[in-house]
């Protein structure tokens, strides 16, 4: 009998650690690419998000031929302290709903809502950031529910509570007083303090609280004019883009003289690790855009002073300028930079090198009450003249 012998051969160890190290080095060329184009498309949603907030910005003007309030309601005014009203600290995100396709979550928030425990709440909802267990925000259903067109997918922080925002209203390139309600002679607010002047110095942007501002106050030019910029959902880290350090004393307790070095330099009174500068060793967090409903500065609003991705940060409770003061920059989770609406509906990405000016004593309202003029030029670069609707500055983000 004969026997054929076979001439079948398998791999050599050598052989298969030479395949398997191919196999990983195409993984590892190909892996950074993959995440690339999911980045790039998840920048372009971003983007898209932010036009369809632009269209709903034109669509609001074009109802009532005015922007809505940085923060505003229905009511009562700001100073009563009823759990049940809103005391005007709704986000102007609230007034958008009926032009940016959320009409039927409009109509819970316009009408009487009944909660699941059983509570009746008015009409437009409570205040969005009360600490009452029963009238609480986060109690009111409507304000839990969220829009993927506030989300930025780039940004993957998520919460339980109230729904979140990525998206801010522009509040000028103003400190002291910046998130204080806009008072002036032809309001129904009037206001002694240095004749009106000092808040007109203060609230610069295309938004503020407590007023609306239309197209025809932005003088410098619709294309020229920040409407909104990116902001990152804090996650309770230390990371200049995501919070502000709630009890953070800067260098002088009237926000007046070095705001801007203090707040690059300090968080929680520590200083910034030299080698990861946004990073902080200390200081209390107080998270932006965990509620997309709450009208205050901190939570949708960002100020055009520190470029894109510096930190933010504003005066404790304590003070008697606590939660109306400081600096709040614009921010996210793409590399470099932010995106920002204009006031035009155009989307623009802004990089961190931005000119944001070279002053760190820059300010445009001064502890003894002195302020800038009306009009006058922003003493914080490009950014800061992109951030005010009628400094007399044609600056563009192509300089």
């Amino acid at each position: 009998m004969r026997f054929l012998k076979s001439n079948r051969q398998g791999f050599t160890l050598v052989e298969l650690l030479v395949v398997i190290a191919i196999i990983g080095v195409l993984v590892g060329l190909l892996l950074p690419a993959v995440q690339a184009a999911r980045e790039a498309a998840r920048r372009m949603s971003c983007s898209n998000n932010f036009k369809q907030l632009g269209l709903s910005l034109h669509n609001y003007h074009a109802a009532y031929d005015k922007l809505p309030m940085g923060s505003g309601g229905t009511g009562v005014d700001s100073n009563t302290n009823s759990p049940d009203a809103n005391n005007l600290r709704l986000s102007g995100l609230v007034a958008m709903l009926p032009y940016m396709e959320q009409q039927a979550l409009w109509q819970m928030i316009s009408n009487p809502f009944q909660s699941q425990a059983g509570y009746l709440f008015p009409a437009m909802g409570p205040t969005p950031g009360s600490n009452d267990p029963v009238f609480a925000g986060a109690a009111y259903e409507p304000f839990r529910q969220q829009s993927p067109t506030l989300r930025c997918p780039s940004d993957s922080a998520r919460h339980g509570g109230m729904a979140q925002t990525n998206y801010a209203f522009n509040y000028g390139d103003g400190g002291r007083f910046v998130g204080a309600a806009y008072r002036d002679t032809h309001t129904k607010f009037n206001s002694a303090w240095t004749g009106n002047q000092g808040d007109k110095a203060s609230k610069r942007g295309a938004f503020t609280r407590e007023y609306q501002f239309g197209f025809r106050d932005i003088r410098d030019g619709l294309s020229n004019t920040v409407a909104m910029a990116e902001i990152g959902v804090g996650d309770s880290t230390p990371e200049g883009r995501e919070v502000i350090a709630y009890q953070y004393q800067l260098d002088n307790p009237l926000f007046a003289r070095q705001p801007i070095l203090g707040c690059k330099n300090q968080q929680g009174g520590q200083i910034t690790d030299p080698e990861s500068p946004r990073q902080y060793v200390a200081g209390t967090l107080y998270p932006r855009g965990r509620r997309w409903a709450e009208g205050h500065v901190g939570y949708t609003g960002i100020t055009t002073v520190l470029p894109p991705n510096s930190p933010t940060c504003r005066l404790p409770s304590s003070t008697a300028l606590g939660g109306m003061s400081g600096v709040y920059s614009a921010g996210s989770y793409h590399a470099g930079g932010a995106h920002v609406l204009l006031c035009d509906g155009a989307v623009r990405f802004v990089t961190e090198s931005v000119d944001s000016g070279s002053d760190a004593n820059a300010w445009t309202v001064s502890i003894g009450g002195g302020h800038k003029a009306p009009g006058s030029k922003s003493p914080f670069g490009v950014w800061g003249a992109m951030g005010t609707r009628a400094s007399n500055e044609t600056a563009s983000l192509d300089e």
